[in-house]
């Protein structure tokens, strides 16, 4: 336990942000298994509403550097890649 008055405050204010971060990061991990559930079975209009709040919330996420970009814009990615294959598109970057 912390001994001093700015390290009992310290610590309050890391649980309180470690609780804010979880709820981030869950929010982040129920979306996008709704869009992999989409993936499976769903039309491409509804896919890609899920995918675009997906990427709202990523984007939220790394601008307060709850996940760190790259992390985000790799799962960005990953979401895009899906949808464009879902509509029937070929992607891109598919051999890499």
């Amino acid at each position: 336990m912390p001994h001093t008055r700015s390290a009992k405050k310290s610590m309050r204010k890391n649980e309180k942000r470690r609780l804010h971060n979880r709820t981030a990061k869950k929010a982040i991990k129920v979306q996008t298994k709704k869009v992999l559930a989409l993936v499976k079975s769903g039309s491409a209009d509804d896919l890609r509403q899920e995918v675009v709040l997906a990427i709202k919330k990523l984007d939220k996420a790394a601008a307060r550097r709850i996940l760190h970009p790259n992390t985000a814009a790799r799962k960005k990615s990953q979401l895009a890649r899906l949808l464009h294959k879902k509509a029937g598109g070929t992607p891109a970057a598919a051999g890499s």
